[in-house]
Parts: structure tokens; C-alpha cells; sequence
């Protein structure tokens, strides 16, 4: 009896429950440190829920009160997104900061005729690139599950409304966040005001063909980063890198893709606010933290260096208000008028050659 005790136990393994972080992403090992984690204290969770109350207050009853609360405190506003929005309450005020409500408000029934009703050439490429989208969240872990399906919906409801745009594939991580936080109707407005520009400049150009904004934010930062830590930016050149190389993403999927999620969030909270300008500000922030060591570095270890960022490195309490200290405005408007005025010139060239007769 006592052998067969044994064997089964050796038999039947208990089954092991899948661990997630706060966010719902599947940790892939364990922390010997964690299970000693300090419990919250009760003064932490009071100022928290102080915290919870005072946005309560400045938004109102389903978002009643923003527009008013902004109009008379704007500066109040800006330093409570800086600090970082609620999670509990940051899928609403991401749809009041981004005007994507009033689209919403203003479209019913859009949305559900282009999910329903209208086909898109865009529709096997996004099933294809739907399980590459955050695999480790538990919402987009079930093939055909309930999370793969919102994506889908919302990504091929976009192709058909903006058919130039259509659909690419950083789209996806995008889509995705903001799935998290809001319904898919929901997201898909966002996802409408952000590549239209209802509050901020049009993204759209971020995706079109030829990714023409992409290649206007990557001028400008390879700028910046020779304006504001020069000594990096002559190491860059000897090495021959530039921000193509390591910087793309960044600006295409607004630091959602391969950054963690804690971070991601908090410079999504200030992206929808103040605009693309914080990406500028973080990617410098970040280049700037890890300045003593990148410099040393010879190409292949740079670019490692520079794609797997540490964990000090992505710590939202340090980076972003480094990144905040960082001016740029002045700089992208100017550098933007140059990469206009380079760009125009090599169009006009392009236009002459292509209409000179051959002698």
C-alpha cells in the first residue's frame, strides 16, 4: 500500500496556476525575492485612493467635467497625467485627452458597419500578425480567442475606413494597448483620432507608404541627439549608427513594442496630452542615462546595448522626469522646416528629371 502511496504521488502533479503581473502579462520566471515583497502600506493606500478622488472630481460623471476643468486648470491637468493617470481610470481619460469621445459621439453605428458589413485587403495580414501582438498578455494568449478577435476587429475596421493607410503592422501593438484599457469601439476612435489628429499632429504619415513621418521624426532626433549629447553623437558616427538602426519603433508604436509595460503606459498618459514630443524627449532621456557606458561601447555590443535597455534604465520614477527637464520644442520645429525644405528640394529634382527629354 505504501509503494503505491508513492507512485502516486509521483503520478499526479499538482497543476501549476499561470502567474501574471498586475497588467496581466504572464511572468516567465520567478523572482526568489519576490514572495518577500512588503505588503502596501495603509498610508500608501490612502494616498492612492486621495489620488483616485481628486480625478474623480476633475473629470465628473462619465467625463461631464473635463473640458470645463481643463479650460480653467490647464497646468493642474498636465502635472497630474506627468505623475501618471490612475489605471482604473485611464481608459476614459485616455479617450478625453485624445478627443477621441466627441468621435465617437458624433459616429454611431460607424463602427459596427465597417466590422460587419465591409471587406479589407488588409484581412489576411492581420490574422497573420494578430498572436505577434503582446503573446504574453493573457487577453491575446487564446488563438482565436476573445482578445484576438477585438484586435482584429478594430485593426481591420481601421483598413476599411482609412484605405490609403490601410494596415501595418506596428499598428497592432497599438490597437492592442489601448484594447486594454477600453472596448473596441473605443479603441478604434483613439485609434481614429490619433492617425487623423483630432487634438495632436496626424500620425497617419507614421504608416503610409514609404513611412514619410517616420524618416521626418528619425532626421530630427539623429539632430537632437548631436545637439543635446554630442559626444554620443560623434561616437554614433564612428560606429557608423544611426537612429534608423535602433529608433524606428519607437516612434511607430510610441514605445509600446519591446519596452515594459509599466513604462509604456505612463509615456502613453503624456503622448496623448502634449504630443509626439515625448518621444523625443524619452528617447534622449534614455540615451542620456546610459551615455557613460553606450560611449564605450564598439558597434555590435552599442547595438545590443541599444535595443536591450536595463532595467534602471526603464524605471518611469527616473527617466521620465529626466525626460520632462529636456527641451526640444524650438529645435523640432526648426529641424522640421530643414528636413521640409531638403525633402522639397530632392522632390523638385526628382519631378525635373523625370520630365527631361532625352537629347
Amino acid at each position: 500500500m505504501e509503494k503505491k502511496r508513492v507512485a502516486d504521488d509521483h503520478e499526479v502533479e499538482p497543476a501549476v496556476p499561470m502567474r501574471v503581473d498586475r497588467f496581466g502579462f504572464v511572468k516567465q520566471e520567478q523572482n526568489p525575492s519576490e514572495g518577500l515583497t512588503r505588503s502596501r502600506s495603509a498610508s500608501e493606500f490612502g494616498r492612492d485612493e486621495r489620488r483616485i478622488r481628486k480625478w474623480r472630481k476633475m473629470i465628473g460623471i462619465g467625463g461631464s467635467d473635463w473640458k470645463h476643468y481643463v479650460r480653467r486648470k490647464p497646468h493642474v491637468v498636465k502635472r497630474r497625467i506627468r505623475k501618471g493617470i490612475p489605471d482604473c481610470l485611464r481608459g476614459l481619460v485616455w479617450q478625453l485627452i485624445s478627443g477621441s469621445r466627441d468621435l465617437l459621439l458624433m459616429n454611431p453605428g460607424v463602427y459596427e458597419q465597417l466590422v460587419i458589413y465591409e471587406t479589407s485587403a488588409s484581412e489576411l495580414d492581420i490574422i497573420r500578425d494578430i498572436s505577434r501582438t503582446f503573446p504574453s498578455h493573457v487577453f491575446f494568449q487564446q488563438r482565436h480567442g476573445p482578445g484576438q478577435r477585438s484586435l482584429y476587429n478594430v485593426l481591420k475596421a481601421y483598413s476599411v475606413f482609412d484605405r490609403n493607410v490601410g494596415y501595418v503592422q506596428g499598428m497592432g501593438f497599438i490597437a492592442g494597448l489601448l484594447l486594454l484599457y477600453m472596448s473596441e469601439e473605443d479603441a478604434f476612435w483613439l485609434l481614429v483620432a490619433l492617425l487623423k489628429g483630432a487634438v495632436h499632429s496626424p500620425m497617419e504619415g507614421l504608416y503610409l507608404a514609404g513611412l514619410p513621418l517616420v524618416q521626418q521624426y528619425l532626421f530630427q532626433f539623429d539632430h537632437l541627439v548631436k545637439e543635446h549629447l554630442p559626444k554620443l553623437g560623434e561616437h554614433f558616427a564612428q560606429e557608423m549608427i544611426n537612429p534608423s538602426m535602433y529608433a524606428s519603433q519607437w516612434f511607430i508604436t510610441v514605445f509600446s513594442y519591446s519596452f515594459p509595460f509599466h513604462l509604456a503606459i505612463r509615456v502613453w498618459d503624456v503622448f496623448l496630452c502634449e504630443g509626439v514630443r515625448i518621444v523625443f524627449k524619452l528617447g534622449l532621456a534614455l540615451l542620456k542615462y546610459c551615455h557613460d557606458d553606450l560611449v564605450k561601447l564598439p558597434f555590435e555590443k552599442l547595438m545590443h546595448a541599444l535595443r536591450n535597455f536595463s532595467g534602471d534604465a526603464l524605471n518611469p520614477d527616473v527617466l521620465l522626469p529626466l525626460a520632462y527637464s529636456t527641451k526640444v520644442s524650438r529645435s523640432l520645429e526648426l529641424l522640421k522646416l530643414e528636413y521640409e525644405k531638403q525633402n522639397g528640394k530632392q522632390a523638385e529634382a526628382h519631378v525635373k528629371q523625370g520630365t527631361q527629354q532625352p537629347p
